[in-house]
């Protein structure tokens, strides 16, 4: 069950990627041809750049779930199938540790709590506790940056979750639909 939520989740993720990828080549056609017409919009490249971290976070997710991020794989092409097998266990492992280190640091990062004690109230958190996440503006859009940032959150829950799936179904192959081991 929980792969089959992993599975899906992996999906949505490639589907926000892939319409990220498609904004970030068109907010950059957008920005050539408003230069080449002497009128160029000023925030395109901002944007361009957050759809563009925002495309890797989610698609780098996804990739977890796939299990087909970029590894060197020197040492585990000459080493025998149990030990292969254990060696995957192995980065499953090292990855769902690595996700509850983002939960935590996210956790302090964020402070969800401080600003729900200061009643959701931005500048009295930001007095109680000197983070300025929640205020400060990005360059040229003028959005809170929190916005942009809140793809780690994303990331971080989806790296836990197919951490978390891959640790429970060690044998589940990502090409099935249903991640059914074969």
């Amino acid at each position: 069950m929980l792969y089959r939520v992993s599975a899906l989740w992996a999906r949505v993720e490639i589907v926000a990627a892939a319409a990220l990828a498609a904004s970030v080549s068109g907010l950059i056609l957008l920005n050539v041809v408003t230069r080449a017409m002497g009128q160029a919009i000023y925030w395109v490249d901002e944007a361009a750049i957050y759809a563009m971290v925002w495309m890797t976070f989610l698609a780098a997710s996804a990739a977890l779930h796939y299990r087909s991020a970029i590894a060197v794989t020197v040492v585990q092409e000459f080493l025998p199938q149990q030990a292969r097998a254990a060696m995957a266990r192995f980065v499953d492992l090292v990855i769902f540790v690595f996700a509850c280190l983002l939960v935590w640091i996210l956790w302090r990062w964020f402070m969800p709590l401080e600003l729900a004690r200061a009643g959701w109230d931005v500048k009295a958190f930001q007095g109680a506790t000197f983070n300025f996440i929640y205020a400060e503006p990005t360059s040229t859009l003028g959005i809170p940056k929190v916005w942009v940032w809140l793809v780690m959150v994303l990331f971080t829950l989806g790296a836990l979750l197919h951490a978390t799936a891959n640790l429970l179904n060690p044998h589940a192959d990502p090409g099935t639909p249903t991640g059914e081991t074969s």
